[in-house]
């Protein structure tokens, strides 16, 4: 007898649909997988055979082929044992063939028949949604997370029982966010106990981190150890703006196809900040593996990418990074697949000028050479420096304002701001496909940011004088829309064309 249902698999953080085929016939007993499974596929033999056995079941003595179709495309990983298990039992009219039929069925099996929690389920959910199938027949351990997508149903189960007792009276329903019934899952904003308010001195980072921020500009700070670079980087997640219900769900989909979705906060609530050590590997930093996995930029995703003193990272591994902050994703491919996974993030990077870091800091001597400061920062190439839409230079804080109890501006502040000129941003491109300055390219740039006579004539000397490349003329356009924006007005006005000006004024050569 042959019994057809649906499972899933994933090509990067997309789900799309199985059809596994089961077919039962008289002849010398055999059980066979076909449709390139991978060795995780092909085990689950014994775990189906075993779980069945005992879970009180019969286990045909016969000729069993599975097929898992469309069969040109690598199947991965354990969580087609639940939907081969529930093939084999309709096959066997345990269960009915017609209502496996309009139901995604995934999950693993242990050998006593329980079943086990599995990575990916909420892509699996989405891709059962976009299909408008009744509903996912999942493990009871993935129940929250599913649960945080709307409008589908959900059917946890424990074990194979479970599994035909729903198939034959339709019991454990539950409905995706459903009124009825209220899960454990918290959304709250997290009191971060880094302040910007701690910070001393340091008026002109503040102010150039408070644009990156609200733009999604990348952002470079050179300047000697000690003068706050990296405490200025780890109090960057308190001053950025919400998560949107849409980008909310890319940045869970990418934590669950790893299993790092936390439960206790449901969908993530918090703009990504990643900190990769200096010894990152290039696979961990784009992803990749035999079966690509998603790496530090797309973990990522729609938030911030610290690299502190940028220049003790491999080149290599830094030039890697110039295609996704244009194309914002990153494409890897394998001989059997090609996967794309989301990498729109912002940059920020920390660097010291030199390698004993004090070169041109008024309070200490630099014992560096010429030479040996061009090798230093030549580790940061040109193309990569020239995607850093703010370059900034910082210096030694005086002594008055090391001694100074002033309390600086609170994040909170700040953080009103950034999430006003943010939702300037929103409305003006609501048409478009992007949502805020940073992504401006083409046409849109010429559009959204019109300069007067006087200010581009202004730009263009600037350009000629600091030698600058067509890539930092729009950055510094981008720039300039995001201070407009940050001051309430609609128009680019010359007092913010200069201040984007000025943040591209850190020479990379040294003369």
């Amino acid at each position: 007898m042959l019994a057809v249902l649906k499972s899933c698999s994933l090509l990067g953080i997309k789900g799309f649909i199985i059809r596994v085929e089961v077919d039962i016939n008289r002849g010398l007993p055999a059980f066979d997988i076909v449709g390139l499974p991978d060795t995780a596929v092909r085990e689950s033999r014994e775990r189906v055979k075993s779980a069945i056995k005992n879970s009180g079941y019969e286990f045909p003595v016969k000729r069993i082929t599975i097929n898992l179709a469309p069969a040109d495309i690598k199947k991965i990983g354990p969580h087609f044992d639940l939907a081969i298990a529930s093939g084999i039992l309709a096959a066997q009219n345990i269960i009915s063939v017609n209502k496996i039929d309009d139901y995604l069925i995934a999950g693993e099996l242990s050998l006593n028949g329980d079943v086990q929690k599995v990575k990916g389920i909420l892509p699996m959910v989405l891709t059962a949604r976009k299909n408008n199938l009744k509903g996912i027949v999942l493990p009871a351990q993935n129940c929250l997370e599913a649960s945080l997508v709307e409008n589908i149903k959900i059917i946890p189960v424990k074990n194979i029982t479970d599994l035909i007792n729903f198939f034959k009276n339709d019991q454990k329903i539950i409905t995706g966010n459903s009124k009825k019934k209220k899960l454990p899952i918290k959304e709250k904003l997290r009191n971060y106990k880094l302040d910007f308010s701690e910070i001393k001195g340091q008026y002109e980072a503040k102010r150039a981190i408070e644009v990156a921020a609200a733009g999604g500009h990348n952002l470079l700070m050179m300047g000697p150890p000690g003068v706050g670079k990296t405490m200025l980087a780890k109090r960057i997640p308190s001053i950025l703006p919400p998560l949107l219900k849409k980008e909310k769900l890319e940045i869970s989909r990418i934590q669950s196809i790893l299993g790092k979705i936390s439960l206790d906060d449901g969908l993530q609530n918090q703009r990504p900040f990643r900190t990769p050590h200096h010894s990152i590997t290039a696979a961990s930093m784009i992803g990749g593996g035999r079966i690509p996995t998603p790496g530090e930029i797309s973990l990522a995703h729609k938030g911030v990418l610290f690299l502190d003193e940028i220049s003790e990272y491999r080149r290599e591994v830094l030039e890697l990074l110039r295609q996704p902050l244009e194309e914002k994703r990153i494409t890897i491919s394998r001989s059997t697949m090609t996967v794309d996974f989301p990498a729109e993030f912002i940059l920020i990077a920390s660097s010291n000028p030199c390698p004993c870091g004090y070169y041109g800091d008024e309070r200490r001597a630099c014992h560096c050479t010429i030479n040996r400061v061009r090798r230093y920062r030549n580790k940061i190439s040109g193309p990569l420096l020239d995607r850093f839409d703010i370059q900034l230079g910082l210096s030694s804080l005086s002594l008055d304002e090391l001694t100074e109890y002033k309390k600086g501006e609170e994040s909170k502040f700040i953080r009103e701001r950034v999430i006003a000129a943010h939702r300037i941003q929103q409305l003006r491109y609501k048409s478009e496909d992007f949502i805020n300055n940073a992504q401006l390219s083409g046409e849109n740039l010429l559009f959204y940011c019109k300069l007067k006579k006087s200010d581009t004539f202004l730009l263009k000397k600037a350009v000629e004088e600091l030698g600058l490349s067509a890539r930092a003329y729009d950055r510094i356009l981008r720039v300039a829309r995001t201070i407009s924006d940050l001051e309430g007005t609609e128009n680019i006005e010359s007092d913010h064309l200069a201040e984007a000006i000025q943040y591209r004024r850190m020479e990379r050569e040294i003369s």
